[in-house]
């Protein structure tokens, strides 16, 4: 079964999870994973020389467990409730995973129909994160310390990704940046299904021509 994977990739606090639910809401036929979901129990954290939890590394996600529930839904692609948006793809299941390390993760390169990534000022950032109520609550000079740092280290490995990414800003309005993707992740569903519909034309031809034989 033919199957759509969007990747939402992005700086903490960027807005990656209300783009992903406010998508989720008008895609058809369409699941959410987020990685967050997938953080390792805080006894088995690494903490830095500063005393700074490593939450911020793949290190502390179970990327296994989370490749699992992605290999679980391709091989039995869910159906959800959605409106009768899209009508040319509504035959095409649609999974978006949402995380901030998403793109750092190679085993993930391949699956990727279209990959979005948003990204925030730093001060903007760190306002944002100060509004957070996180378990383990953040300790004083978290954000400078071990957060930024890290963000920038993996965006800097992101250099060599060969593939498309489009790049978001994540200060604009929670409106305007669904907009943006929903007409976007549109026109490449119905490419998608054009495609698909060719195919089954060049088959049927085929078959009509053996026929004639």
């Amino acid at each position: 079964m033919k199957t759509f994977v969007i990747g939402i990739g992005g700086v903490t606090n960027g807005g990656k999870t209300t783009l992903a639910k406010n998508l989720q809401k008008r895609l058809p036929n369409c699941s959410v994973i987020s990685q967050d979901d997938f953080f390792k129990p805080e006894s088995e954290i690494d903490i830095d020389e500063n005393g700074f939890l490593q939450y911020d590394v793949l290190e502390a996600l179970n990327m296994e467990k989370m490749m699992s529930a992605v290999s679980c839904w391709m091989e039995n692609p869910g159906s959800s409730a959605g409106p009768a948006a899209l009508e040319s793809a509504q035959g095409v299941p649609i999974l978006i995973i949402e995380g901030f390390l998403l793109f750092n993760y190679k085993p993930l390169d391949t699956i990727w129909n279209r990959s979005y990534f948003l990204t925030v000022p730093y001060e903007e950032c760190k306002r944002r994160r100060s509004t957070r109520v996180y378990e383990p609550p953040d300790p004083p000079g978290y954000f400078d310390g071990h957060v930024w740092p890290m963000y920038l280290k993996h965006r800097q490995e992101m250099n060599s990704i060969t593939w498309d990414i489009v790049y978001l800003d994540g200060t604009r309005s929670e409106e305007d940046l669904f907009s943006q993707v929903y007409e976007d992740v549109k026109q490449e569903l119905e490419k998608q299904n054009a495609v698909r519909l060719l195919e089954v034309h060049h088959v049927y031809s085929q078959d009509l021509c053996q026929r004639d034989l």
